[in-house]
C-alpha cells in the first residue's frame, strides 16, 4: 500500500491526496470504497470555515457503507490539509471523510489516513451539494 494517491475529481477541479499507510484500516477502507466506485457521485454534504465532509451515500452525515471499523491511533497534527474519517463516536469509521482547511486543535478522535498534495484551492472553493464525480486511486 505504500505510496498510493487520490485523486478526487470534481467540476471546480481535482484535489489530489497522498495516502497514508500507517493508517491500515482507514487506507485501505478509502482505497477499496475508491476502486469500486463508492464515491463516485456522492456529495459534500458539510462544509464550514475549517473543514468540508463527503463520503455519505445519504448526503446529510447519517450515512456510511453498512459496516464500521474501529480507530486509529491519531499520530500526526490536525493541520490544513489533513484527510481524517469522519465518525459519531469511539469506532465509527465508515465512508465518511473530511478535509481540513486549516490548522485546528481537534481532540485525536480521527483517524488521520492522508493529505491533500494539490489542489488545496479547490478545497476552498466546494460548498454544500458540490459532487465527487469520480475518485481515483493511483
Amino acid at each position: 500500500m505504500q505510496n498510493k494517491k487520490a485523486l478526487i475529481q470534481t467540476a471546480k477541479g481535482i484535489i489530489q491526496l497522498q495516502i497514508y499507510p500507517e493508517a491500515t484500516k482507514a487506507a485501505s477502507n478509502f482505497i477499496l470504497l475508491s476502486a469500486n466506485g463508492f464515491y463516485d457521485g456522492l456529495t459534500f454534504h458539510r462544509v464550514e470555515d475549517w473543514v468540508v465532509q463527503g463520503g455519505d451515500p445519504n448526503g446529510n452525515g447519517t450515512g456510511g457503507p453498512g459496516y464500521q471499523f474501529p480507530d486509529e491511533p491519531v499520530t500526526r497534527p490536525y493541520v490544513k490539509g489533513t484527510v481524517a474519517m469522519a465518525n459519531s463516536g469511539p469506532n465509527t469509521n465508515g465512508s465518511q471523510f473530511f478535509i481540513l482547511k486549516k490548522d485546528t486543535s481537534l481532540p485525536p478522535n480521527y483517524t488521520i489516513f492522508g493529505a491533500v498534495t494539490g489542489g488545496m484551492e479547490v478545497v476552498e472553493k466546494i460548498t454544500i451539494g458540490d459532487v465527487m464525480q469520480k475518485v481515483v486511486i493511483q
